[in-house]
């Protein structure tokens, strides 16, 4: 196993990973930001008004992207597993 295999192994998860991770947290910023907004127009300073909404978006989030999530994380377990030949001498 060369340093450049675990190298390119290290990148490729790590590119899966926030690949995966993306939709909930650029959903979770926006969803901050628009609370925040929200509150700062309003001057309600109520610390737990952005729990809720910021709840209900990665819910709605994770279910409408959890295929294409899956689909992601199995084809980068297809293709860490297909390489395993190659790693045992």
């Amino acid at each position: 196993m060369s340093f450049a295999f675990v190298l390119d192994a290290v990148r490729h998860a790590l590119l899966v990973t926030l690949l995966v991770a993306a939709p909930l947290l650029l959903t979770e910023l926006v969803v901050g930001l628009l609370v925040s907004v929200i509150q700062a127009v309003t001057q309600i300073q109520e610390q737990t008004l952005t729990f809720v909404p910021k709840t209900i978006a990665i819910v709605a989030v994770t279910i409408i992207a959890l295929p294409w999530m899956l689909r992601v994380l199995v084809a980068y377990l297809v293709d860490t597993l297909g390489s395993l030949p190659t790693i045992v001498p």
